[in-house]
């Protein structure tokens, strides 16, 4: 612009402590609440914040009775808004860059509106789909699916009306060509990411996070009617960042992975493999951010602001990446690295919208 049955994994053997949801070292320790970006059409988001415990279990009982406050929060939780947070926050400036300005208000509402529901359809979908290994894994067995506080029949029902209802209000009020973004955006997260990548293959998260870079696509689209090669560049950069933010998280929780049989790549490979892949990626991220500024002419603040964000990212994988070559060094700080994607990413986006108010 201007995310069949389990693979057979078991835990790499590991000499850092930020690892297993048992384990909590100073300065990683983020007990699962973290946010994440996607991705409903980010990818796999596992951080629901705790809710408390039932005493029946949701994969075959019904819902429990419970106040319409706490029925209403749990079909919140179901569309996991911490990760449509993020999602969003990479839509505008994306919208801010293919208008070269300020679009419409009505324009932003109606696509950020069309866009949390198609995001909240994925993530209740995948919720739902996953609900045998969220009862496995710590960190998402309060999840409102597992504790029974929603029934599977009633969130199947209900993502998938949010998403027919998302595809209906972009193909009505904004265009044909974002609805048809956000169905594949949708498709790719829950039957691509969910269905057959996640419980299959350690590059569940690289090809599945496609579908956390399709925002971009949708903010553009909803602007302009198609798309260009900023859009492009901007698709690539969260393409390339998926995998250095969402694997220091599964280094976190490697045991939760193991346990539910999910391959992540921390849980099939060693850390230093897995840091080494990191730095490689966020070359590519950095090389793609940069590539914004000759295909949508940005200024030299962006250049700047880009090249500073991503030197830093890439010292903290590399740091990431020593430490594992070197338990000497100190412990891995995987959640460190987590945290500082986030930060990378907002910051990045900001700047990207900033840039097209500068006077030169």
């Amino acid at each position: 612009m201007h995310t069949s049955s389990p693979a057979s994994a078991q835990p790499s053997s590991r000499p850092h402590g930020d690892g297993g949801p048992a384990s909590s070292p100073s300065g990683d320790a983020d007990h699962g609440r973290s946010r994440d970006i996607d991705d409903g059409l980010s990818v796999d988001d596992d951080a629901t914040p705790e809710r408390p415990s039932p005493a029946t279990s949701s994969t075959g009982a019904g819902e429990r009775d419970q106040s319409f406050g706490g029925r209403l929060g749990a079909y919140v939780a179901l569309t996991k808004p911490r990760i449509i947070e993020l999602l969003l926050v990479t839509t505008l400036p994306t919208m801010i860059l293919a208008a070269d300005g300020l679009p419409s208000l009505w324009l932003v509402i109606a696509t950020l509106v069309g866009g949390t529901a198609a995001a909240a359809s994925a993530n209740v979908l995948n919720c739902y789909i996953d609900r045998d290994i969220d009862e496995i894994m710590d960190r998402t067995k309060r999840r409102p699916l597992v504790t029974g506080e929603v029934s599977p029949e009633s969130a199947l029902i209900f993502g998938v009306a949010l998403g027919a209802i998302s595809l209906l209000w972009f193909a009505l009020v904004v265009n044909i060509s974002s609805a048809l973004l956000t169905a594949g955006a949708i498709l790719i997260y829950v039957v691509g990411y969910t269905m057959i990548l996640k419980r299959r293959t350690p590059q569940n998260i690289v090809w599945g996070g496609i579908a956390g870079c399709m925002p971009v696509f949708i903010g553009w689209s909803a602007v302009t009617g198609s798309l260009s090669w900023g859009a492009v560049a901007l698709f690539l950069v969260i393409f390339f960042w998926t995998p250095p933010h969402y694997w220091p998280l599964s280094m976190k929780f490697r045991r939760d992975y193991a346990n539910a049989g999910v391959p992540m790549l921390p849980v099939v490979a060693d850390d230093a493999k897995v840091a080494r892949e990191m730095v490689l990626y966020t070359l590519a991220m950095i090389a793609c951010s940069l590539a914004l500024v000759p295909l949508e002419n940005m200024s030299w603040v962006y250049a700047v602001v880009a090249t500073g964000l991503g030197a830093w990212f890439l010292y903290s994988c590399i740091g990431m990446y020593r430490r594992a070559m070197d338990p000497t060094l100190g412990k891995l700080g995987a959640m460190k690295v987590f945290h500082a994607s986030i930060t990378y990413l907002t910051l990045l986006f900001v700047a990207v919208a900033v840039d097209v108010f500068l006077p030169f």
